[in-house]
């Protein structure tokens, strides 16, 4: 078998069926489709029932509710595929998208991940088209920097050969749990590319944890980071990540008030001026040489009342 197709469900009575059509519908047939009811209250278990019984490539796990981390690995733990890769219930795929992708990774078995683009918020007024590029990345370093691979740690995104998962899960109790998880598998890959080819719809949730991450999701995104640039030893290096991570310290300070943790490189006036960022980015960097990385925090706060709700 080629392919595993890990879709958890919860509550998603509304969108379940879509999600799996997109699947079933695929001109691609040589997959497993696990169906994980992670203790769903509505009518998504049996939703995820009805389908296995009309087609004997959907297996169907039901467990108690344990969060989206604790379903994907459920459905990781029996998958037995060559590759694997994730929806989450309330989205879907683009036509003929697992044909397209799967054709290139036959073509190029020395690809780990392979990424595609992503239609962000599908459906709703600030629908945009996320693609990134024709490129292959053979140092991971490169892919997550250059790349800016850690702009999107989507899991959903993306095919993976399923060794990548062998000694590695979604962690418990974490929110952004894809951004504590994909640092790990692009550590283990040879070789990771991207085409722009393929769809993955991501439909508008505004109630959702993307857009209102709140104290933990915003601490637990930051932790993720934190641990990433101390991994590839950027502690000292002023780059554009370290602007991408400084924004998300800011607002979990906002909310949090918990001491900073993002590591503060060595800041000179020539780095600054000659980072590809904003003018506005380039200004916070300077306000952070002036005052220090707390007392940036503490004005931030000050300045963004409406982000200090929780």
């Amino acid at each position: 078998m080629k392919l595993s197709i890990v879709i958890p469900a919860f509550n998603v009575e509304a969108t379940l069926a879509r999600c799996i059509d997109s699947v079933l519908g695929q001109s691609f047939g040589d997959y497993e489709l696990i169906l994980v009811d992670d203790g769903s209250p509505d009518n998504s278990g049996i939703v995820c029932d009805q389908y296995s019984e009309k087609d004997d490539r959907i297996k169907v796990i039901h467990q108690k509710n344990g969060g989206l981390s604790s379903a994907r690995n459920a459905g990781i733990s029996i998958s037995q595929g060559e590759y694997i890769t994730f929806i989450d219930s309330d989205d879907f795929i683009g036509e003929n998208t697992l044909s397209i992708l799967m054709s290139r990774l036959a073509a190029h078995p020395e690809y780990d991940i392979l990424e595609y683009p992503v239609v962000w918020h599908h459906g709703g007024k600030d629908q945009t088209l996320l693609k990134f590029g024709i490129h292959e990345y053979h140092d991971m370093r490169k892919y997550w920097l250059e790349g800016k691979g850690y702009t999107h740690t989507y899991a959903c995104n993306k095919i993976f050969v399923r060794r990548l998962f062998d000694n590695i899960r979604f962690p418990i109790g974490k929110l952004f749990e894809d951004a504590h998880t994909i640092p790990l598998l692009i550590e283990g890959a040879h070789v990771i590319a991207t085409t722009e080819e393929g769809r993955y719809y991501y439909t508008s949730n505004h109630n959702g944890i993307t857009m209102n991450p709140g104290s933990k999701g915003l601490s637990d995104l930051l932790e993720a980071h934190v641990a990433q640039i101390n991994k590839l030893g950027l502690e000292e290096e002023l780059t554009e990540y370290f602007t991408h991570v400084l924004n998300i310290q800011l607002d979990a300070y906002a909310l949090s008030r918990k001491q900073p943790i993002l590591p503060v490189p060595l800041l000179k006036r020539k780095d600054i001026k000659s980072l590809a960022v904003s003018r506005k980015t380039k200004i916070k960097l300077r306000l952070l040489k002036l005052l220090g990385i707390k007392n940036l925090c503490k004005l931030h706060r000050i300045a963004h009342p409406t982000r200090n709700a929780h």
